[in-house]
């Protein structure tokens, strides 16, 4: 089976990679940079992944093409920041001039220092969170299957390890005792949230192929 992934993101396509099987060949969409991007405006990630997977399925006609959606989900911010996850700051205008003038400026530190600024006060027994991921998968703008997958975890009050990105480094696994930034990457492909939506897409797509 040849499928098309609608991004050129490298850890995304390493996380699908980790659960392909060798029957599966996985590739980049061809010329991605040079298609305009549609607007990811649907509320849920099933929406976005559903909207992407349609679109950039014209750019390869005949071919299977995947897009995911994917985010942080707080339980005690009701979902939040979810389909938002990486405009989380930027969406509430939070930016480093609100903070001392040593204070990091990436998108991912400022989102995260945002999510921690929500949570001040909240226990950590009340700190419950997941990754969910949703992907999609469409030929011709038909969809054939939709994958999803989750970790559960709970957020911490500071950062904690250097391998990762987005929201690892305050995602913490019980189990584990360690934050997904923590992790050594072999292990952690073996449950990403990506890999585990990537494996029901598989599934989903054996059966309807």
């Amino acid at each position: 089976m040849n499928l098309f992934a609608a991004t050129t993101n490298p850890g995304k396509l390493r996380d699908f990679a980790a659960t392909a099987s060798p029957q599966i060949t996985l590739a980049p969409l061809p010329n991605l940079k040079q298609i305009h991007a549609p607007a990811e405006d649907e509320p849920t990630f099933e929406g976005n992944a559903r909207l992407k997977a349609i679109y950039y399925s014209h750019h390869a006609p005949g071919e299977i093409v995947i897009a995911d959606d994917s985010g942080l989900e707080v339980d005690a911010l009701h979902g939040a920041p979810g389909v938002r996850s990486a405009r989380y700051a930027d969406d509430h205008n939070f930016s480093p001039t609100d903070l001392p003038d040593n204070a990091p400026h990436t998108p991912d530190e400022r989102n995260n220092l945002y999510l921690l600024s929500n949570l001040t006060g909240i226990p950590l027994t009340e700190r419950s969170a997941r990754y969910h991921c949703v992907l999609a998968a469409a030929r011709d703008g038909q969809i054939l299957a939709i994958g999803h997958g989750a970790v559960e975890g709970e957020i911490l009050t500071t950062p904690r390890g250097t391998d990762g990105f987005g929201y690892d480094p305050l995602f913490y696994l019980p189990a584990q005792n360690k934050t997904m930034a923590e992790l050594e990457t072999t292990f952690k492909l073996t449950f990403s949230h990506r890999g585990r939506a990537f494996a029901a897409l598989l599934k989903s797509l054996s059966a309807e192929l």
